[in-house]
């Protein structure tokens, strides 16, 4: 007979990667509903960058505010020269400050 003895094994790769992409999205949700009542600030939002919104498109953040359709979103981002898909991860503290002090 062998000695068996319980090892913990680790989640399979796949599964840790869909209950990390779970945690990000739930957490997005609520950012945006957030950002949705009122109670944050999209220029707060891009100026504290919380993990939550580091890899989310500036575009998504923008619409997710009251009375900022797509429409809206396209042209504010078009007239400062900023592409939609930029993240909020890959933007310059520069860009932060500007955009921030424009939303």
């Amino acid at each position: 007979m062998h000695d068996v003895t319980a090892t913990l094994v680790p989640a399979p790769q796949h599964m840790q990667a869909l209950q990390r992409a779970n945690e990000v999205r739930l957490a997005r949700a609520d950012l945006k509903r957030r950002v949705a009542e009122g109670a944050i600030g999209v220029g707060e939002v891009i100026l504290t960058c919380p993990w939550e919104a580091a890899s989310m498109t500036i575009a998504e953040l923008l619409v997710s505010q009251r009375r900022w359709g797509t429409t809206r979103c396209r042209k504010f981002l078009a007239a400062i020269g900023m592409p939609e898909t930029k993240t909020i991860g890959s933007m310059t503290e520069r860009q932060r400050r500007a955009l921030a002090t424009m939303v």
